[in-house]
């Protein structure tokens, strides 16, 4: 029986944690968020949830569940630096509300494919990130307030946070498992 300091990471949240669209938030220092449009790479967000979990009655619980997972996705998971590419979801969407590290502000073009070096010290820094629930969008975010908690001053590699995180969330390992939250956070429970 698990209690409310102990998360179930399946299989199907590692699939949902794989299709998130993470986008940049404006408000504050700027921060990673999952586009609260096309949370799942659509604008059928239960769809997609049931897409993957076959589920079609619990897709609101699955999406709040996400919040916890990315968390302990952004500790747990095992990414080596490298370069990587993905397809830009972003692309595709309306700037809306949250932004693209990528889009140009005069243009509002931004690329269908990006392809980026994530380095140790972007990986350091995803394991830092402060995600919280950001409730007026219903979406997981990145605190956009102090997006690496206790540290005061966003560091020089900010705004590539954006595209680390989304090759992260693609790319990194983690298999499926209990994990257990602590004082310093997550870990294997």
């Amino acid at each position: 029986m698990a209690d409310a300091n102990t998360f179930e990471l399946t299989l199907e949240r590692i699939a949902l944690i794989r299709r998130m669209v993470v986008a940049w938030n404006r408000d504050g220092v700027g921060a990673p968020i999952v586009h609260p449009d096309a949370p799942y790479g659509s604008t059928d967000r239960d769809g997609d949830i049931f897409n993957v979990t076959g589920d079609d009655e619990g897709a609101d619980e699955e999406h709040r569940a996400l919040g916890d997972a990315l968390a302990v996705f952004c500790t747990s998971a095992v990414l080596k630096p490298g370069r990587y590419a993905y397809h830009n979801t972003l692309a595709k969407l309306d700037a809306g509300d949250v932004g693209d590290v990528f889009r140009d502000e005069a243009t509002g073009a931004t690329p269908e494919h990006v392809t980026f070096d994530v380095g140790a010290e972007h990986i350091a820094l995803i394991r830092s990130l402060a995600v919280i629930w950001d409730e007026a969008r219903d979406v997981p975010a990145i605190d956009p307030a102090r997006p690496y908690g206790t540290a005061s001053e966003p560091p020089a590699l900010h705004h590539e946070m954006q595209p680390a995180l989304q090759i992260f969330l693609r790319y990194a390992d983690l298999g499926p498992g209990l994990f257990r939250r602590g004082a310093d956070g997550w870990v294997a429970a």
